[in-house]
């Protein structure tokens, strides 16, 4: 394997694979408040946010951890300033106590303390906030990815290097799309589990409890557990309904953290949690489960890498598809039938909408597992979608081109009626 691609795949893991509380883009809004405030020095006497709309959208409707149930841009920005550190980065919410929540609480009952608008930009994850004191004010923004802090100022003055040096900022990964699924694959079976490791334990610890904390208690519309009951005795029905679980218990506030993939907690349960059960359940050996892991991870930043971040194409399509992939790489399936259950997933379930972050996020979850598993049953049998079907290209690499070019130019237009209809709810 090159080594640049070696380094590429290891930098992709270690940007991308990171711990989280709750979901990320009130986290990302959440940071950026704690930036300005921490930039300001002192008590604010108002806050003006910008949030693109992708940003509104993934923020309106999820609770945000330690609040007793709080929604919102301007409640996730508030609990960054109360109680927040840019030094926790996607946990900056970690320690928030019940009474900061209270003050966040008597804040947004505070006439004019806060305003919030759509910033005028075509970056779909954008946050730029604002504070003032008298003729003090600071400001934070972050863009394309949910740790990348690229702008802190206090009163003119640019503060952004020393938030770089304090590595607050995480940088937007780049070349993700220029692998090869084939790439990734090869990346998998040379990369030293020394190196694995220290990544992917803290997933499979935290996102495995997530997941079992989803199933136990009562979280949002309890997708996961009632497909468990319904799946009981079928293996993949229940591998499923656990990824669901994980985003019953997220979606609805719990304070576990999770570890997240391409930005998004929900893709980082989906990827993770029906690989480590599928390996725990067949004996998969230590290697083989790290390598697994490492390859579904893997898949799935990929996919997405040509979508973005934020867009109305559903992320669970893609960790449902790379998922599969990962139990695949478990049960040794040669290269032909990874690359063939990742064209029957995304022919079948490309284009599920992201109508922002909440509790029906674990339905679409089981969706993407689900489908990803059938295409690889079919795969196993010699059956898959053919060139011309649809969005089915002469190869791997030509319909995944074709899933990002839907995902990322086609759905505009889904993604702004969205955004219209949810605005006037």
């Amino acid at each position: 394997m090159k080594k640049i691609e070696l380094g590429t795949c290891l930098q992709l893991l270690r940007e991308e694979i990171v711990p989280a509380l709750g979901c990320t883009e009130p986290g990302a809004v959440a940071l950026a408040a704690a930036c300005a405030k921490e930039a300001l020095g002192c008590s604010f006497q108002h806050m003006d946010i910008q949030v693109s709309g992708n940003m509104l959208k993934n923020v309106k409707s999820v609770s945000i951890p330690n609040t007793g149930g709080l929604k919102g841009v301007a409640a996730a920005a508030l609990c960054g300033i109360a109680g927040g550190s840019p030094d926790r980065k996607l946990e900056v919410l970690s320690t928030l106590t019940k009474e900061e929540t209270d003050r966040v609480r008597a804040m947004l009952e505070e006439k004019d303390r806060c305003t919030l608008s759509l910033a005028e930009t075509d970056e779909p994850l954008y946050i730029r906030v604002r504070l003032t004191n008298g003729d003090n004010w600071s400001e934070a923004e972050i863009q394309k990815s949910h740790m990348n802090i690229t702008r802190v100022v206090r009163n003119g003055k640019d503060l952004t290097r020393e938030y770089r040096q304090k590595e607050c900022l995480g940088a937007e990964v780049k070349n993700a799309d220029a692998l090869k699924m084939r790439d990734i694959y090869e990346f998998a079976q040379a990369v030293s589990l020394e190196e694995l490791i220290p990544i992917l334990e803290p997933q499979i610890r935290y996102n495995v409890k997530i997941a079992e904390e989803g199933i136990k208690e009562n979280y949002g519309a309890s997708v996961g557990r009632h497909l468990v009951e319904l799946e009981r005795g079928n293996r993949y029905g229940v591998l499923a309904g656990y990824a669901a679980a994980g985003s019953d218990a997220r979606m609805s506030g719990c304070s576990l953290p999770v570890v997240v993939n391409s930005g998004s907690g929900n893709q980082g349960i989906t990827v993770s949690v029906p690989v480590v059960l599928y390996g725990r359940e067949t004996g998969a050996s230590e290697d083989a489960l790290y390598r697994a892991l490492a390859f579904a991870n893997l898949v799935s930043i990929r996919l997405k890498s040509g979508i973005g971040k934020l867009s109305a194409y559903c992320g669970a399509v893609s960790a449902g598809c790379a998922a599969a992939c990962g139990i695949a790489y478990l049960d040794y399936a040669p290269f032909p039938v990874i690359e063939d259950t990742i064209t029957n997933t995304l022919a079948a379930v490309s284009g599920v909408i992201c109508d922002g972050a909440k509790p029906s996020c674990a339905a679409k979850i089981a969706a993407g597992v689900q489908a990803g598993l059938l295409g690889y049953e079919m795969a196993k049998d010699g059956c898959r979608f053919r060139e011309g079907e649809g969005i089915v290209g002469k190869d791997l690499e030509t319909t995944i081109a074709y899933v990002s070019r839907v995902g990322r130019e086609g759905m505009q237009d889904t993604d702004h009626k969205i955004l219209e209809i949810m605005m006037a709810q």
